[in-house]
């Protein structure tokens, strides 16, 4: 996603790291090049917007279950992964994932 348009601070890195920056996990330096992004690039906007929406759907709804102390930590190292160009199976994806019982209709 893109506008087309030169950016101080390209695209593909501001989608990259969107999640650091809802979630406050990057230095103040990054956070200020990421919000003169987003008032260039309408669609780098709008995606922030919907996922920003989405996290907070998710909290609302999601927000008092407890979550295994070593979950985040197996899937950031995933995501790392991934992110490095590393293939990870199917299997080791869903074994880090804590199950979850059906809802009850």
């Amino acid at each position: 996603m893109s506008c087309g348009e030169p950016h101080e601070t390209d695209c593909s890195e501001v989608l990259d790291h969107l999640y650091e920056f809802l979630d406050h996990e990057m230095p103040d330096s990054d956070c200020t090049k990421f919000e003169v992004h987003f008032e260039e690039c309408s669609p780098c906007l709008e995606k922030y917007g919907l996922e920003q929406a989405v996290k907070k759907l998710v909290k609302r709804c999601c927000g008092s279950d407890d979550v295994p102390t070593d979950l985040r930590a197996k899937v950031m190292g995933r995501i790392d992964l991934i992110r490095s160009g590393h293939m990870v199976p199917e299997q080791e994806i869903t074994e880090i994932l804590p199950t979850t019982p059906a809802p009850q209709e």
